[in-house]
Order: C-alpha cells, then sequence, then structure tokens
C-alpha cells in the first residue's frame, strides 16, 4: 500500500499517495487545472509553466505537472499571481504561433483567462509565422507555424512511446525548432509514420493530411463527426481505435490514453490503415 501524504490544496485537506505530483493531487480533487506540455502518457518536461501554482514559501510558481506532494504543503491553485500568470503564458504564445487549430481543451482555458494576444504586438513580425506547411506525404504535415515548442511529439517519438528518436529539438533562442536529423525531410529521416506525434500535439502543428486538407476546404465539421471505439484487426495486441466518421467517411484515427494496451499511441497500420474500408 502507497504511503498517503497530507496537504492542504486551496484551503482544504487532501491526502494523496507519496511520490504524486500537484497536478495529480488537483485531479484527484477534481481541481481544473490547464496544461500544454504535459500528457498523462507523456514524462512531464515542464517547458510551458501553463500549470504553475503558488507554493507556501517558494519565492516563485511551480510547475504542478513535475512538483512532487510534499507532507504539510500548502498550495494554492487559482490565485491573482497564478491567474496573471497563466494569461500570460497563452497571450505570449498565441502572440507568436498560430493558436486557431488548438485543442477545444487549450482553447476554452485561453477563453477562461482572457488571455490578449493582440497585447503583445503585431504578429506578422514574429518569426515563427513566416513557416510554408510541410507537406512531405499523404499521411500527415507539419505546420510550425503553430508549432509552441512543448516537446510532446519528440517525447512521444523518444522513449515515452516509439524509441524512433526522428525528431528533436534544434536552434536555439528564436531559432529553436523541432527538426529531423540534419533537418533532412520526413520520408528521408528515421521516422517511421507512427504518427504518435500527431496524436499528443496540442495546437494543430501535427495533423492528419486528411484533417488538413478538409479544414482548407471548409468541410472540416466536429459537430457532424462520431467516434466509435473498435479494435485494429492488423495484428493480436489488441489496440483501441478511436474512428472519427464524417459523412459516412473515416476522417481520423486515434487511441485512447487511458487504454491499457496502447496508452494513446499506435502503430502505423492503426493510424493511417483505414482507407480499405472505404473500398
Amino acid at each position: 500500500m502507497s504511503t498517503m501524504v497530507e496537504i492542504t490544496l486551496d484551503g482544504e485537506s487532501a491526502r494523496v499517495p507519496e511520490g504524486s505530483t500537484i497536478l495529480d493531487a488537483c485531479r484527484r480533487k477534481g481541481i481544473d487545472t490547464p496544461t500544454l506540455c504535459w500528457a498523462e502518457n507523456l514524462t512531464p518536461v515542464n517547458v510551458c509553466r501553463v500549470c504553475v501554482v503558488e507554493v507556501e514559501g517558494s519565492r516563485v510558481l511551480v510547475p504542478s505537472c513535475s512538483r512532487n506532494v510534499e507532507e504539510g504543503m500548502v498550495v494554492a491553485t487559482d490565485t491573482e499571481r497564478v491567474r496573471t500568470s497563466r494569461r500570460m503564458v497563452y497571450e505570449l504564445l498565441a502572440s507568436s504561433v498560430e493558436m486557431d487549430r488548438a485543442t477545444p481543451e487549450v482553447l476554452a482555458w485561453m477563453d477562461h483567462y482572457g488571455a490578449r494576444p493582440d497585447r503583445m504586438g503585431d504578429r506578422s513580425e514574429i518569426v515563427t509565422q513566416a513557416q510554408p506547411v510541410k507537406v512531405q506525404d499523404d499521411l500527415y504535415v507539419r505546420d510550425y507555424e503553430r508549432c509552441i515548442l512543448c516537446y510532446k511529439c519528440v517525447e512521444a517519438c523518444g522513449d515515452d512511446a516509439q524509441h524512433t528518436y526522428a525528431i528533436a529539438t534544434a536552434g536555439r533562442g528564436f531559432d529553436a525548432h523541432i527538426s529531423t536529423e540534419h533537418d533532412v525531410s520526413l520520408p528521408d529521416s528515421a521516422c517511421v509514420y507512427c504518427g504518435n506525434c500527431i496524436g499528443v500535439c496540442p495546437t494543430g502543428a501535427l495533423m492528419f493530411k486528411t484533417e488538413h486538407d478538409m479544414r482548407d476546404a471548409g468541410t472540416w465539421d466536429e459537430s457532424k463527426q462520431s467516434v466509435t471505439t473498435t479494435v485494429c484487426s492488423f495484428c493480436g495486441v489488441g489496440c483501441n481505435l478511436e474512428l472519427h466518421v464524417q459523412d459516412e467517411r473515416i476522417v481520423k484515427v486515434t487511441s485512447p490514453a487511458d487504454h491499457s494496451v496502447t496508452n494513446g499511441h499506435l502503430c502505423i497500420k492503426g493510424r493511417f490503415g483505414w482507407q480499405h474500408a472505404h473500398a
């Protein structure tokens, strides 16, 4: 049995297992906390600072996704200081990259905190905006004008899922970007097209080509889509698939992050091998 740690969370006592993070404690108590670089199936890299909270005795705000709880810790998740910090993070990100295709959760948090990216200046002057979409195959596209460098794709490609290490962060400062080795094209890289990077991207920087093309054509409509969970038939592993269907056609495939077999990750066949269903 786990040793329990008692902390004070937003004025209320909470007991959580030793080794839990503050974010774990928040989730156990039903306290909504925004995240960008965190995912339940990835190792926390704490780079976005959206999940910061106040900890009594700490000089600075701490990232709840990676800070472990300690006996007697006093945590506040919704102070004016926390709200101001979170709002500014969203404003700084959205002032330098396009966030219109971010997940509904991200957009909802931006609205919740009243983020106004326009007050940071003219977005057209920011370097990260002036990048063409990389369309190098028929499976997915890389639109780095929407990349916030959350590192989730790098984690999914590396130790946390695929162990392919096809992509990493290159450059420094404003020149920092996600790149293949020696910046070769994706088909010439070590990429095995599992698409796990798409599954964790929060901003639409990585996207199924089907979705990208439909969005550009103005036909993408999630309100008309249904999601059906099934089991992949390509092998005997038993991966769960979520088939996103619009107008009686599969438009993309995902996998639930809490599934015991996949943990949200798939191979190229499971994620992209569904065209035969339309034959």
